[in-house]
């Protein structure tokens, strides 16, 4: 993953041609109901000055030890998500799952295939790609995992994440040949993807995703806990602890369980 270009405030993203990225800002927390956001956003700020790492947007890989095993992996993850990706018609658009994207996702062109999330393992699909589930439960703090896939020409408007106490993971599986027009969007720097490489970014800082091509693009994406300095880590862990009982997280879960009743009921009639 290389640094391309920087934005100055207020000044409209780079984008590959014929692409357009409408900002949108931030998204309200989606986590909790309003009597507890004001107490999150206090856990937030604390997270933001104890972070062991700094408050930045993008991380140095070389933090998290895990990141090198990983990439060194990276092709038997990819050995399992070529085989997802022959299923790409029957798997869940992210929206379909978690309402939470909806401000930004609406169509069926992010497709996601769930390993680990919303408090819960997929074991079904966990089965299918057991080297992958192996290599993502040894990452520290793992709280979501799950092949991320774009279809030729998506876009993903500017936003950010819900919530800073935890980090994302980024470990690219496929990438469009013309690499230099599939591009992520991170606090104003361009990104471009690259096949066995990673990175670990802040998601509530503004960032954005554009697939100007004619392939799919696909990653590995992790949300992890972020470390924090004791005792400021307890508020962290003890939200999100109870992050996936609340309304959004318990519906994605039903969401996702109908999908994995639906999807391997019909490959079982296959």
């Amino acid at each position: 993953m290389v640094t391309r270009s920087v934005r100055a405030p207020g000044v409209p993203l780079e984008v590959p041609d014929g692409v357009r990225i409408r900002e949108v800002g931030a998204e309200p927390n989606l986590y909790a109901p309003g009597p507890l956001r004001r107490l999150i956003a206090r856990i937030e700020r604390a997270n933001a000055r104890h972070a062991r790492h700094g408050n930045r947007a993008v991380h140095d890989t070389r933090h998290f030890p895990w990141v090198a095993r990983l990439e060194r992996d990276w092709r038997s993850i990819r050995v399992e998500l070529d085989r997802v990706l022959e299923m790409r018609e029957h798997l869940p658009a992210f929206h379909e799952v978690s309402r939470a994207v909806r401000p930004i996702t609406t169509d069926d062109r992010w497709k996601t295939f769930f390993l680990f999330g919303y408090g819960i393992e997929c074991r079904r699909n966990q089965a299918l790609c057991p080297a992958t589930t192996r290599l993502v439960r040894s990452i520290p703090g793992l709280k979501t995992a799950f092949f991320s896939i774009l279809a030729p020409g998506k876009t993903i408007r500017v936003h950010r994440g819900p919530y800073n106490g935890v980090l994302r993971f980024h470990l690219a599986l496929k990438v469009p040949r013309r690499r230099e027009n599939c591009v992520l969007w991170i606090d104003g720097r361009t990104y471009h993807w690259r096949e066995g490489e990673g990175i670990v970014f802040d998601d509530t800082f503004d960032h954005a995703v554009a697939n100007a091509t004619d392939e799919y693009r696909a990653v590995l994406f992790v949300d992890f806990v972020r470390p924090i300095r004791f005792p400021w880590s307890l508020a962290n862990r003890a939200v999100l602890a109870a992050a996936p009982r609340m309304g959004a997280l318990r519906e994605a879960r039903r969401n996702h369980a109908r999908w994995e009743t639906r999807f391997y009921g019909e490959a079982r009639g296959r």
